[in-house]
């Protein structure tokens, strides 16, 4: 009814709100037809949904306590302005067999068969002992820390756990740790946002470095520290959304 007789200007407010997914794409694509394509109408609508905001907007502009504007431009010129820093996923690739092999000699475990079973507790006593191994991995082997799925199989089979899968760990965040103290060196802080077996998920601040410097550190990091893929990203609108919202909040 809003749109009959492509009225100038069109305000929507919150159009999409209780809409399952089909339907709303469907009203994206009609407001993008009259607004972008057809040039009949000019839109304006309000929406908690950054996804939609970045989908139909030209320009945009985020308002906290219902009335104060904080920004106003193009998606990328919010981004460029208020963005707090860059998401990179870094995923380390599988190890082979042999490399598993070469790192059990490299620490000292070459004795023992990858495919049998090892007392998680008494390796780790040995690694801490023999310091070859990095003290942050290492007391990562806990229930909360990056090795829980481990510690978990310890405590279920007498505190034994497959040597294969120990060694796995060991290479996936020997890795993951040097790119991380790499980017350390580059940043003053390199937040570990989320981990799972071979994913690391990290935030850095933006300072003065672009996202094709970062995009060229990792690439020449992809070689020596064994990833498989990675993935750079400017600060979402979301984030951006909620750090306004958590201002005014605070204030």
């Amino acid at each position: 009814m809003a749109i009959v007789g492509n009225p100038p200007i069109i305000l929507l407010d919150e159009p999409s709100a209780g809409m399952d997914p089909e339907a709303r794409r469907f009203m994206w694509t009609v407001v993008e037809r009259i607004s972008q394509r057809d040039k009949k109408s000019a839109v304006i609508l309000t929406s908690h949904s950054m996804e939609e905001a970045e989908a139909l907007s030209t320009k945009m502009g985020i308002m906290v306590r219902g009335g104060l504007f904080r920004c106003f431009g193009s998606s990328q010129h919010i981004k460029n302005k208020f963005a707090t820093g860059y998401e990179i996923e870094v995923k380390i690739r599988k190890s082979s067999y042999a490399e598993l092999e070469q790192l059990a000699g490299e620490l000292g475990m070459a004795s023992t068969s990858l495919s049998s079973r090892t007392n998680l507790q008494e390796a780790k006593d040995a690694l801490e002992k023999a310091d070859k191994v990095d003290a942050l991995i290492l007391d990562q082997l806990r229930r909360d820390g990056m090795g829980s799925d481990l510690f978990i199989e310890a405590n279920l089979n007498n505190g034994d756990v497959r040597m294969q899968g120990l060694l796995q760990f060991l290479f996936t965040h020997q890795n993951g740790f040097k790119l991380i103290r790499e980017l350390a060196m580059m940043f003053p802080r390199v937040e570990v946002i989320e981990q799972c077996g071979d994913f690391y998920k990290l935030r850095v601040p933006k300072e003065d470095k672009t996202i094709g410097f970062i995009f060229g550190k990792i690439q020449s990091f992809k070689q020596p520290f064994n990833v498989q893929e990675y993935a750079v990203q400017q600060t979402s609108l979301e984030q951006i959304f909620q750090n306004f919202a958590n201002q005014s909040i605070d204030e």
